[in-house]
């Protein structure tokens, strides 16, 4: 295996970071998953985008160049002479050294520079039946505060979410829900959520989607914009299909004709059950069915 890391491509017996990276010390990171087909980054640019506004808005690092990661990313898909993968995109503040007691501008350069690892692996192989039957999920017993930003950005602070992966697993669940503080659906632990009821696709507010909208008075939410959501977002307009972008309810997500959930790997996944209630006739829909097709396609 071939690691691109801080600019070069090394064995991944070579590959190192520091010990004192921030990354490993505070948790302080951002990544993205993609999927590549046939040698083609399914979504890349948007991937890149949301790397950088993150990057930014959070003061990880003032500028990355999106364009050099894009071609960094296909050089690691060559040098593994891969064609599908899944490729991990890691960026972590680097050894920040004591950032609580000094200022930005005395650190060192070394200290300032950001570090930069792209991983390249088989993709992930989900069992066919999972998206004929379609899965359960829990609800976990932890809230998303709205009142923090982190949230809606994918950091490398996942310990929550793969506990309540875990806890989901050992009770026969493929994922689970969280709501936020006040009680409204956030998403899931490594996914975004969508319901359908009376044809009409509906689904959390994401961070960035105040602007799109009317009357609502913008406000944080911790619900990251997934790259797959904007694409069934798009796929279900072209299909005349009405899309809602509002606050759901747990009465809401149980009464739903449908359940489907979305992210880079599984593409778009049915649900059937939440917890004990069943969704819709137990099956997945044909709404969920045409997200899926389309994303196959």
């Amino acid at each position: 295996m071939k690691i691109w890391l801080n600019g070069q491509l090394c064995d991944r017996s070579d590959a190192r970071i520091n010990v004192l990276d921030a990354g490993i010390q505070h948790g302080v990171g951002l990544f993205e998953t993609m999927l590549a087909r046939d040698g083609a980054v399914l979504r890349m640019d948007q991937h890149l985008l949301r790397l950088e506004t993150s990057a930014q808005e959070l003061g990880l690092a003032e500028a990355l160049r999106v364009d050099p990661l894009g071609e960094a990313v296909l050089d690691t898909l060559a040098a593994n002479d891969m064609r599908d993968a899944r490729i991990r995109l890691t960026v972590t503040g680097g050894d920040l050294g004591l950032p609580w007691t000094r200022k930005p501008e005395d650190r060192t350069e070394e200290v300032r520079t950001p570090t930069i690892m792209i991983v390249a692996q088989p993709p992930t192989a989900y069992p066919e039946e999972l998206f004929e039957r379609g899965v359960a999920v829990t609800v976990s017993a932890s809230r998303h505060s709205n009142s923090d930003r982190f949230l809606a950005h994918k950091s490398l602070w996942y310990w929550p979410r793969i506990e309540a992966l875990g806890h989901a697993a050992r009770v026969g669940c493929t994922e689970s829900l969280w709501f936020s503080t006040q009680g409204f659906l956030a998403a899931g632990s490594v996914s975004n959520v969508f319901l359908v009821k009376d044809g009409v696709l509906s689904t959390p507010i994401a961070r960035g989607d105040d602007e799109a909208m009317e009357g609502e008075v913008t406000q944080l939410h911790p619900v990251l914009p997934g790259c797959t959501r904007m694409a069934v977002m798009e796929w279900a307009l072209t299909q005349s299909a009405r899309v809602r972008i509002r606050n759901l309810t747990i009465e809401e997500v149980v009464a739903a004709d449908e359940i489907f959930m979305t992210n880079s790997s599984w593409g778009v996944l049915p649900v059937v059950r939440v917890e004990d209630a069943v969704i819709g006739k137990g099956t997945p829909g044909l709404f969920t069915q045409s997200m899926r097709e389309r994303w196959l396609a």
